[in-house]
């Protein structure tokens, strides 16, 4: 069963607003990745793309470029904000792709698979992928410093509390610990003999799966 939290168009906004984008380092990665692995550039899927701040630099690489996210308000935001002809959002879950098997050259997921069903999700990506396709999932660690004049320490403080209430009483205490544990428990479910893991990409972390 799909989590949807980010269903409010206030929540979307900020969403847009103020998620972290993915570091210059991280794309290179996956692009490195690709041009080893002699990848086509064909069709791009971002899945739980959000307002789709992780989809917009697929665009200049990439035939056709989609993101998909569960939450209707996630994508009207993101359609609000498209860049370029061959970029398209639309609502859809990861655990059943609207894309046709053997058709997807690339899919990403930024800060999002933890939100998975990883068993369905990984399913639907050996399904979609072509025989030369690739995974890219990279998420944020949660526990870092905020640096704001002379409240560092006490931001900092309050966003480790925020997560230990996550871990600990939300009841969100499995989506925290995957982030925690660098998403370990995502990567060795993957089963591609030809994949790689990278860590601390400039403060953001990011899991590469041939």
């Amino acid at each position: 069963m799909p989590f949807r939290y980010f269903e409010r168009k206030e929540h979307s906004s900020i969403y847009q607003k103020y998620m972290i984008r993915e570091p210059e380092e991280m794309r290179s990665i996956i692009f490195s990745y690709l041009e080893k692995k002699k990848n086509p550039c064909g069709l791009a899927v971002d899945v739980g793309c959000g307002t789709g701040q992780s989809t917009h630099f697929l665009a200049a690489h990439f035939q056709k470029v989609v993101g998909i996210d569960i939450s209707e308000s996630q994508i009207q935001e993101a359609k609000s904000f498209v860049s370029a002809p061959n970029l398209d959002f639309i609502v859809g879950c990861a655990e059943n792709l609207p894309f046709d098997d053997n058709s997807v050259d690339l899919i990403t997921s930024s800060v999002a698979a933890h939100w998975f069903n990883i068993k369905e999700f990984l399913r639907e990506g050996d399904r979609v992928l072509k025989p030369s396709g690739c995974l890219a999932l990279y998420s944020l660690h949660p526990h870092y410093e905020l640096y704001y004049k002379d409240c560092s320490q006490r931001i900092t403080d309050a966003l480790n509390e925020f997560f230990q209430f996550l871990l600990y009483e939300h009841g969100a205490g499995s989506i925290v610990g995957l982030l925690i544990a660098e998403y370990k428990e995502i990567f060795d479910a993957v089963h591609y003999k030809d994949k790689t893991s990278y860590y601390e990409v400039e403060e953001e972390e990011l899991y590469l799966c041939g």
